[in-house]
């Protein structure tokens, strides 16, 4: 009996050894990135049980709120930090460095019973509709983009994220490109004030305000439209021809791009150059702060965000995510080495 107990006993304590030897490591904000930073989190918990990743799917600026708070180690964003945001985060924690973890796309999806075909659209044309000058499915504009559909003689609803967004950053990060009227009116940032429809909160929310409402539009991420079967558009892109999202034409976008890619990974890839680039792209980013005050969670939250930028990239087709380009791979692994613990690199 005494040794059963004993035995026991050193179960209940060893079991307790490896509670107390957990690592929680905590982000938050990007939707557009939830998917893919679960099946991280799983696939690299699996390898390192002692390690939990605690990620809060609250959109790119409840992320960016929460880094500058210092309450995550990880802020997820679909838009890099502006200057002013940097300058806010280096006087509360210090310089942080962008590293983006994947590529992706963001999809014009609709309702819009009895067409099953895939419309087609322009950057002109979106803007309109979502300025609230295009108002009926059956404006000359749209009809002329697309011969021998037939468009319904209804109002256009349209469906916007309601919450800080970087799905919403890249949207009108391009809506500002190929519209001028809409850089002036509107502008870009991860929240915007409307001209014209109704929010919904999250990828999630604008996927199931399109799906209940016919003769809708809206904008989400690619995975999120084909994991709920929403039908979404081809865009014409700057060299002239109507692409669709896909991980193929996100690449195509993202190696243009990668030419002209700035030091600090700061970059926008929408309205790409090149035939085949889907123009509503874009990278996402894990923001981390440079000068980690928790040796113990920074040196493993370094060491996850390590696998995410090397290994964890062979996951993300399995998602409709594109790899980071090598060229941009090697230079945000030279950032990540920046990461330190009282002066020494946690890398």
């Amino acid at each position: 009996m005494l040794k059963k107990a004993l035995i026991a006993l050193a179960a209940v304590l060893v079991s307790a050894a490896m509670v107390n030897a957990q690592t929680i490591i905590n982000g938050a904000g990007s939707t557009f990135i939830y998917p893919m930073f679960s099946k991280w989190s799983n696939e690299y918990h699996k390898m390192h049980p002692q390690i939990e990743l605690n990620y809060q799917s609250i959109g790119s600026g409840g992320g960016i709120q929460q880094l500058l708070a210092g309450t995550v180690e990880i802020g997820a964003s679909d838009a890099p930090l502006n200057d002013e945001q940097i300058a806010a985060a280096e006087k509360a924690h210090g310089p942080v460095v962008h590293l983006p973890e994947a590529m992706g796309a963001v999809a014009v999806t609709y309702n819009v019973p009895g067409v099953s075909a895939t419309l087609n659209f322009t950057g002109d044309v979106i803007a309109n509709i979502f300025l609230g000058h295009i108002t009926k499915w059956d404006d000359p504009a749209i009809k002329a983009l697309n011969p021998g559909v037939n468009l319904p003689d209804r109002p256009i609803i349209v469906v916007h994220r309601a919450d800080g967004s970087g799905d919403t950053y890249i949207f009108v990060d391009y809506l500002c490109k190929v519209s001028s009227e809409w850089n002036s009116k509107v502008g870009r940032s991860t929240s915007v004030n409307w001209p014209v429809g109704i929010g919904a909160k999250g990828n999630e929310g604008v996927t199931g305000q399109i799906e209940r409402t016919p003769f809708s539009i809206g904008y989400v991420t690619l995975i999120y439209a084909l994991q709920n079967n929403v039908p979404f558009g081809a865009v014409k892109n700057k060299a002239g021809y109507y692409i669709h999202p896909t991980i193929e034409s996100v690449s195509d976008a993202a190696a243009n791009a990668a030419k002209i890619v700035p030091k600090d990974l700061r970059f926008s890839i929408t309205d790409a150059p090149g035939k085949t680039s889907y123009p509503i792209s874009s990278a996402t980013w894990l923001i981390v702060y440079v000068n980690q005050s928790n040796y113990t969670v920074a040196k493993e939250a370094v060491q996850f965000l390590h696998w995410v930028l090397t290994k964890g990239q062979e996951m993300e087709p399995a998602l409709d995510y594109a790899p980071i380009p090598k060229p941009i791979q090697k230079m945000e692994l030279n950032l990540l080495r920046k990461v330190n613990y009282k002066g020494k690199s946690l890398l």
